[in-house]
């Protein structure tokens, strides 16, 4: 069971600059008829553990959009920490630092990428409560890899030929036999104390929670648009046929 006092100090922190090379305009790329920043703005409101849930960005209309879904923007992003080269860990600590100042008073922060919409509010919140519950720093959302690097990945060697990316002792004949590997995406959960004296996402002490892998879908390309907006299509025609079937037995 989450600890009240302890979602009462998180707020929700998600990035989302104005320069997208890859998919332009893709925080704000409608997706079933909302932008994509909308979906995990809502989610994180709805799931009720955030003080706040904070849009970091140097783009004037992300923020205006940002705000209309119910999200804050205390302040605007500046453009050198908006660029191809800049790191989570230099936005997270930025936004952190930004709203200490003005006085936010918080515990706990949740970076929450927008280009992965599926989330739900209960991954949210579970994840919050292993974090509480743990002896632990950091929680990070969780995907298992596949393919994975220790079963039909390889990579050239420094002659050009193919040799396994990475190897154990044993020889490993079926997927299901190699170590588990994680993608990380999604959420990154931290103690804020402990996250700005380490300086860096990856402190010590990190624990997964697992998100299937039609959750952790992430929106990098324009394929992904795509698959996402069938996948979120169908998921709303399956709700709304068990709204109508509950409407009937009603």
């Amino acid at each position: 069971m989450l600890d009240k006092s302890m979602h009462m100090n998180s707020i929700c922190i998600i990035p989302a600059r104005g320069g997208s090379k890859s998919v332009p305009g893709k925080n704000i790329r409608m997706l079933c008829g909302k932008p994509l920043i909308a979906h995990s703005i809502e989610t994180a409101l709805s799931s009720n553990i955030f003080k706040h849930v904070i849009v970091s960005t140097d783009d004037l209309e992300i923020a205006k959009i940002a705000r209309q879904y119910g999200a804050e923007t205390p302040f605007m992003r500046p453009s050198k920490l908006a660029d191809d080269v800049t790191s989570n860990d230099d936005v997270l600590i930025h936004a952190i630092k930004q709203l200490k100042s003005s006085g936010f008073n918080f515990e706990i922060s949740v970076l929450r990428d927008c280009t992965v919409p599926f989330i739900t509010e209960d991954e949210l919140r579970k994840g919050l409560e292993l974090l509480t519950s743990s002896d632990c720093d950091a929680v990070f959302g969780a995907i298992r890899a596949h393919p994975n690097p220790y079963f039909g990945m390889m990579e050239k060697n420094s002659s050009g030929y193919l040799l396994p990316s990475k190897s154990v002792n044993k020889l490993i004949t079926r997927r299901q036999d190699a170590p588990v590997v994680y993608n990380v995406e999604g959420f990154f959960m931290h103690y804020v104390k402990n996250l700005l004296t380490v300086g860096n996402i990856l402190t010590s002490k990190i624990l997964p929670y697992e998100i299937s892998k039609d959750h952790g879908i992430m929106i990098d390309y324009e394929i992904d648009f795509e698959i996402a907006e069938i996948l979120m299509s169908k998921k709303t025609k399956t709700l709304t046929s068990l709204n109508e079937t509950n409407k009937k037995l009603k």
